[in-house]
């Protein structure tokens, strides 16, 4: 399928298997060594797989990442979640240099750059969620949805879930799985948390030992009447956990937590800061299951690499925003409208959602497959290019397996495989443009891997 100039977005992701991945020197190499040793002389609070793997990436294109030694990767992260149309993609770049070059920012006044993207949100979002402000990080975005669903409900409690990732400033920190003494000695005052439904590892659980969903929602119930002040504004949830192990609900949790919400006058925020924009194979991921949030927030993925992020509200909260102080120093920039449009227009245009959806199908077919025939190898679940493999002791006992998490990672990255690792979960979040037969080159790089460290921890 082709752009309106010509380029066709599917092509972008094919990767030449007969030459990548290429790993020319150990990984990570000297120059990469050299380069991070220097760096981290400055520079310090690195990510995990950063720690775990500190290769020095120069440059990328497509699903393609370089590093300065000459390896080339096949990327299984995009960023963590956030070059989700592969990397420098053409028709975004142009979008952004544009406006580097016309208008690189005007605060929060009004350009037809802006205009013309909250006019395609409004079409394209379900329901009616048309209010819309912009911002630089998702963090950020956050901190204004709970403001909003504060000012909209006139209470100040809020309830999120275990093992939730919200950000990291205080408000959103209070409502993830995140201890550091730096936030205080206590979560932010009002903030509660609650089990929500795991499938894998159920805490209730009817009589022919499914999940029971009809439990925990009658638990949060009992929760807030119980263990709140009785100004409960409403939830704050992801639709998928990220950070928690691509830890999916069962299809029934949301439809039932929506009419909770609505029969108790709550209020449901949805975090699709990771989650969204195609991610899953849906603008948001709640439209998998037909569930339009009061307030959502939108980022990583929405300006493929470029930092934009956005809340959305249903129509009878707009003006919530005329109260909360909205507006922010970079928010809304043009270059971040310019790189936000132009990839919900590549979306659209190539029917990349539908792709996603396939790409997602095909990875967990080759997943089951090895839940099938490694002892290590728990569970495997994937919506789209949202992917995640936990890894456990015992099928039985099903006790998470860290050091195993540790040991694939490495192992796949020094095959050629750039990607995420989560303790015991394996994490993947490949561009939505990958062809299918890279997609399938990087699962069976991670099946060498688990093979390699199940034998090397005794399993075969």
């Amino acid at each position: 399928m082709t752009t309106a100039t010509g380029f066709s977005t599917l092509e972008w992701g094919k990767v030449d298997l007969s030459r990548y991945p290429r790993m020319i020197a150990d990984a990570p190499g000297p120059k990469s060594k050299s380069l991070h040793d220097r760096c981290c002389k400055h520079f310090k609070g690195l990510s995990g797989q950063v720690k775990l793997f500190p290769v020095a990436f120069e440059s990328g294109e497509g699903c393609l990442l370089r590093d300065v030694d000459g390896n080339a990767y096949i990327d299984f992260s995009s960023g963590i979640y956030v070059t989700t149309l592969g990397h420098c993609h053409p028709k975004i770049s142009e979008a952004i240099a544009k406006y580097a070059g016309k208008l690189m920012n005007a605060h929060d006044f009004t350009t037809e750059i802006k205009t013309r993207l909250v006019e395609k949100l409004a079409q394209i979002l379900p329901g009616d969620l048309n209010g819309f402000q912009f911002y630089d990080s998702g963090t950020t975005a956050v901190e204004a949805g709970i403001r909003v669903l504060r000012a909209a409900s006139k209470k100040h409690e809020i309830v999120s879930a275990f093992y939730d990732y919200h950000g990291k400033t205080y408000g959103a920190v209070s409502m993830g799985h995140i201890r550091s003494h730096v936030y205080g000695a206590v979560r932010a005052p009002g903030m509660h948390m609650v089990p929500r439904p795991d499938v894998y590892r159920p805490m209730w659980t009817k009589p022919d030992g499914t999940i029971d969903t009809d439990k925990y929602i009658e638990f949060y119930d009992q929760y807030l009447d119980k263990a709140t002040v009785g100004s409960v504004a409403g939830f704050c949830l992801e639709p998928i956990q990220g950070w928690g192990g691509s830890v999916m609900p069962p299809d029934d949790f949301f439809p039932k937590l929506r009419k909770y919400c609505d029969e108790k006058g709550l209020l449901l925020m949805i975090d699709e800061v990771l989650a969204s924009w195609g991610r899953t194979g849906k603008w948001l991921c709640m439209e998998h299951w037909n569930v339009v949030p009061d307030i959502v927030t939108i980022g990583k993925g929405f300006g493929n690499g470029f930092p934009v992020t956005a809340v959305a509200v249903r129509e009878k909260y707009k003006e919530c925003f005329e109260s909360i102080s909205a507006s922010s120093s970079y928010g809304g920039n043009p270059m971040a409208c310019a790189a936000a449009l132009a990839s919900t227009e590549v979306i659209e245009e190539e029917k990349l959602n539908d792709w996603a959806l396939h790409l997602g199908e095909v990875a967990l077919k080759r997943m089951k497959k090895m839940l099938a025939e490694h002892p290590i190898v728990g569970d495997v679940r994937a919506k789209g290019c949202l992917m995640g493999i936990e890894l456990v002791e015992d099928k039985k006992t099903k006790k998470p397996l860290d050091k195993a998490g540790v040991m694939v990672y490495q192992k796949a990255f020094r095959k050629g495989l750039a990607w995420i690792p989560a303790g015991h979960i394996l994490r993947m979040s490949p561009p939505i443009v990958m062809d299918e037969a890279t997609l399938l080159k990087g699962m069976d790089m991670i099946d060498e891997a688990i093979g390699e460290t199940e034998k090397e921890l005794g399993y075969k």
